[in-house]
C-alpha cells in the first residue's frame, strides 16, 4: 500500500461494505455486518493484504468490483467484450469518485466503467454501466463484484420447474466456478436469480448469513468461483452474449443483504425492499381473490359465471378474475393469443353486464391476458408474421410464439389493444400471463416488455398487474417495479404449495405472494385435500379461491368462509408482517411465525409435510421475540384436533401465557395430526 491509497464505506442497516484503490477499479476489503463508525479504514485495507508464496506470481492480483484480465486475474473477469472481432483487455484506471459512485476510464480502449452503489431501507444495491466510444459486443458485464465468505461452506442457489417452483439446492464451495445461467429469456423456474450464501453453521433463525438477488427479468448468469490462491467472488449479470452490439451497456440492479440472525434476516431484507421500495401499491389493502380458471377453464357461459361470481361472493371473494378464454375464438390454447377482442360467441353483450353484476356484489373486476404471445391460428399473426421471434421452424411452446417486443410497432399494438380494454370497461387488475420460454435469449425482449409496462402503468395507475409465468416463472424486482402481485405457482395442491410459499419467503413478502384454495381434487397434482389444509395454505400469503363452489359442501362452504374472514381480520398487520422461517427437529414440520411490524402479535402457521419419525410432536420454537416479555398463546384452530389426538396439551382447550425466552428456547408443544394438516397459533405481547 502507498499514499495514494483511497477508501471508502456504504453502510446500510446491519451491513457495510468497504472499498479501497490504489487507483484502479475499487476492491471490496469488506463486506459483512455493520462496522463501528471509527472504524480505521486505511488499517482495514492494509490488514486485507494477503501473503505470497511460491507457485504464484509475485503479487495476488486485485479481486475488484470489475476484475480485469490484463491485470493478471486468473479468474473470471468481470468484463468480457469484442470490437472487430477481437477481445478487449482493458486496465482501468480511476478517475472520479464520490463515496457511492465511481467512475473508472481506459482512454486507450475509448472505455468508461461507472459502478454505482445505494441504500434501499435495509438492502445495498449495486449497479455497473459501460459506455464505449466505439461499438463494441459485450458477451459479459458483471454487477458490483464482492468476495465471498470466507467462513461458508455452501452456495444455496434454487432450482425449480412448472408446479415446483423455488427448489433450494446445496453446493459445497470448491476450487473452480459455480455457474447458475438462465438462457431462456426470463428470471425462470429453472435458475431464479437468488443465492444464500451462509457461514457454517447457520440455520433459518441464527448464524451468519449472505444473500444476493439480481434484479432482471431476462437470461441471467451467476458465477461462484474459488480461486487457486483461496479467494473467493460471486458475479452477476445478464446471460451471455444476450445483447446487441452498441456502446452502452448496463447490468441490473444487485441487491446485497447481511445478516447475524440467519437465513430468516437476509429473508426479511429482501422482503421488505420489495414491499417498500420496489412494489408501486396503487392500494394500501389486498382483496380477496377469485380466478375462475380451475372452475370453467375456456367454457365461458355468462350464466354459469354470474352463479359462480354470486357464490364466491358469499364466501367472501372481494374480487373476481375471468381467466383465459374471453377473447378471439379461444375455445382451446391453439388459437387467438394476439387478438384482444372480445369474443361475441360467448359474450353476445360484451363484458360491461358481467362487470355490472360483479361489482352488485361488491367485488372488483380483473382480467386474464398474455400479451407477449402469439398463436399462428390468429388474425395477428396472419397479419405480422414478421413480428413473431424467432425463426419460422422453432419449437413451439403450449401451441404459441412470441411476439418481438424489441419492435416499437409491436409495443404499440399491444398498448392500443390493452388501453382500449381498460379504457372501456371498469377493470381494476390484469393477470400478465407468460407461457413459454423465448426461442432467442434476446435482453431487448425484457427491455420491451418494461417498457410496455410502464407505459401501462403510466396511463392507468390505478391497475393492479399480476406477474405469472406458467406460475413462477419470472418472479425478481425487475419485474415486480411495474406489478404489484405474483402468481408464484399454477399448482394450487396445498402440500406443494406449503413448500414453494416456505422457500420462496425467502424472497417475496405476503402482500405479493398470491396463494388459492384450489379443487378438492388438485388439477395438478390428482391429490384430495382437506378444505381446512387448502384453506389456511392460501392464508399464508395474498390470499384467494381458484375452484368450482358448486362442488361445496355445506361444511366446506362454512369453513372456507370462516378462515377468510379470519384473513381479512388479520391481513392488514399480516402484509407488513415479517415472514421468519422457522427451525423445526422435525423434519416434516414446514412452520413459518409471521411476526408484526411493531412486535406486538404473531401467527405461526405449522404445516405437517408427512408423517413424522417420531410418535409425537417435538416441541416448536419461535423466534424473533423478546425475551423478558410475556405472550398469551392461542391455538386457533383447535376444533381441527382429530380424535386420535388423545391427550391434553394446554393449547388445545385455553390460551397459554409465557416468556419469550420459553418460546424461542422449548417452544410450543402442539396437538399430534395426520400429514396434510395445519396448526395456526396466534400470540400477543402482554
Amino acid at each position: 500500500m502507498n499514499e495514494t491509497l483511497q477508501t471508502w464505506r456504504i453502510d446500510a442497516p446491519g451491513q457495510t461494505l468497504v472499498l479501497s484503490s490504489t487507483g484502479g477499479v475499487p476492491g471490496a476489503v469488506y463486506w459483512g455486518s455493520a462496522l463501528p463508525a471509527g472504524e480505521d479504514l486505511v488499517a482495514l485495507s492494509r490488514a486485507s493484504v494477503m501473503d505470497v508464496t511460491g507457485g504464484m506470481i509475485d503479487a495476488l492480483p486485485p479481486l475488484s468490483l470489475c476484475p480485469e484480465a490484463a491485470r493478471s486475474f486468473d479468474g473470471q473477469p468481470g468484463l468480457v467484450a469484442y470490437r472487430g472481432g477481437q477481445p478487449l483487455y482493458p486496465r482501468f484506471r480511476m478517475e472520479q469518485a464520490d463515496g457511492q459512485q465511481f467512475t473508472c476510464r481506459d482512454h486507450d480502449l475509448g472505455l468508461a466503467l461507472v459502478i454505482t452503489f445505494e441504500v434501499l431501507g435495509d438492502t445495498l444495491v449495486g449497479t455497473t454501466r459501460l459506455e464505449a466510444e466505439e461499438d463494441l459486443t459485450l458477451h459479459h458485464l458483471a454487477a458490483p463484484v464482492v468476495p465471498g465468505p470466507q467462513m461458508g461452506a455452501e452456495i444455496v442457489d434454487f432450482a425449480g420447474r412448472w408446479i415446483g417452483e423455488f427448489q433450494p439446492q446445496s453446493s459445497r464451495w470448491r476450487p473452480g466456478i459455480h455457474m447458475r445461467e438462465a438462457r431462456m429469456g426470463r428470471s425462470g423456474h429453472e435458475h431464479p436469480p437468488l443465492a444464500y450464501f451462509p457461514e457454517m453453521g447457520a440455520t433459518n433463525t441464527q448464524g451468519t448469513v449472505f444473500a444476493m438477488h439480481y434484479g432482471w427479468s431476462g437470461g441471467h448468469v451467476m458465477y461462484a468461483e474459488e480461486l487457486a490462491d483461496g479467494r473467493r467472488q460471486i458475479q452477476w449479470g445478464h446471460a451471455t452474449g444476450t445483447r446487441p452490439s452498441g456502446t452502452v451497456f448496463r447490468t441490473a440492479p444487485l441487491y446485497l443483504a447481511v445478516s447475524d440472525r440467519g437465513m430468516n434476516g437476509c429473508a426479511t431484507t429482501f422482503q421488505r425492499l420489495l414491499r417498500d421500495h420496489v412494489v408501486q401499491w396503487p392500494a394500501p389493502q389486498r382483496p380477496v381473490h377469485y380466478n375462475c380458471w380451475e372452475a370453467v377453464y375456456f367454457d365461458h357461459d355468462p350464466e354459469v359465471l354470474r352463479d359462480i361470481a354470486t357464490r364466491v361472493a358469499g364466501l367472501g371473494a372481494e374480487r373476481f378474475v375471468l381467466d383465459d378464454g374471453w377473447f378471439g375464438r379461444r375455445d382451446d390454447d391453439t388459437s387467438s393469443l394476439g387478438d384482444w377482442d372480445i369474443d361475441p360467441r360467448k359474450w353476445p353483450e360484451g363484458l360491461t353486464p358481467f362487470i355490472d353484476h360483479v361489482e352488485a356484489l361488491g367485488m372488483r373486476f380483473g382480467l386474464w391476458v398474455e400479451p407477449e404471445m402469439v398463436n399462428l391460428d390468429s388474425n395477428l399473426a396472419r397479419a405480422h408474421p414478421e413480428w413473431i421471434l424467432g425463426p419460422s421452424d422453432q419449437i413451439e411452446g403450449r401451441q404459441q410464439r412470441v411476439l418481438d417486443l424489441s419492435k416499437q410497432g409491436v409495443r404499440d399494438y399491444l398498448y392500443r389493444k390493452l388501453a382500449t380494454l381498460l379504457a372501456n370497461h371498469r377493470i381494476d387488475y390484469l393477470k400478465w400471463d407468460h407461457n413459454r420460454l423465448l426461442p432467442i435469449g434476446s435482453a431487448a425482449q425484457t427491455e420491451g416488455v418494461y417498457a410496455l409496462l410502464n407505459d401501462l402503468r403510466s396511463a392507468f395507475p390505478e391497475v393492479e398487474i399480476e406477474s405469472c409465468a406458467s406460475g413462477g416463472g419470472r418472479i425478481d424486482a425487475g419485474i415486480l417495479s411495474l406489478t404489484q402481485r405474483v402468481w408464484l405457482s399454477d399448482s394450487n395442491d396445498a402440500s406443494e404449495r406449503l413448500r414453494i410459499q416456505h422457500d420462496a419467503a425467502l424472497l417475496l413478502p405476503m402482500a405479493v405472494t398470491g396463494s388459492h384454495v384450489g379443487p378438492r381434487d388438485c388439477h395438478t397434482s390428482g391429490r384430495v385435500h382437506d378444505i381446512r389444509f387448502r384453506a389456511w395454505v392460501a392464508a399464508q400469503r395474498h390470499m384467494g379461491f381458484e375452484m368450482d363452489p358448486r362442488e361445496l359442501s355445506d361444511d366446506e362452504a362454512q369453513v372456507l368462509t370462516e378462515v377468510t374472514q379470519w384473513w381479512k381480520d388479520n391481513r392488514d398487520w399480516m402484509q407488513r408482517a415479517d415472514i421468519l422461517r422457522l427451525d423445526s427437529g422435525d423434519p416434516s414440520i414446514i412452520a413459518e411465525q409471521q411476526l408484526a411490524e411493531d412486535g406486538a402479535q404473531f401467527v405461526v402457521f405449522a404445516g405437517k409435510a408427512a408423517a413424522s419419525s417420531q410418535i409425537v410432536p417435538r416441541p416448536l420454537r419461535l423466534t424473533g421475540l423478546v425475551a423478558g416479555t410475556r405472550y398469551r398463546i392461542k391455538l386457533t384452530n383447535r376444533g381441527d384436533a382429530h380424535h386420535l389426538s388423545r391427550g391434553t396439551p394446554v393449547l388445545k382447550s385455553e390460551a397459554l401465557e409465557v416468556s419469550g425466552v420459553y418460546l424461542m428456547n422449548h417452544g410450543l408443544n402442539l396437538p399430534w395430526s395426520f400429514p396434510d394438516r395445519m396448526w395456526v397459533i396466534e400470540g400477543t405481547k402482554l
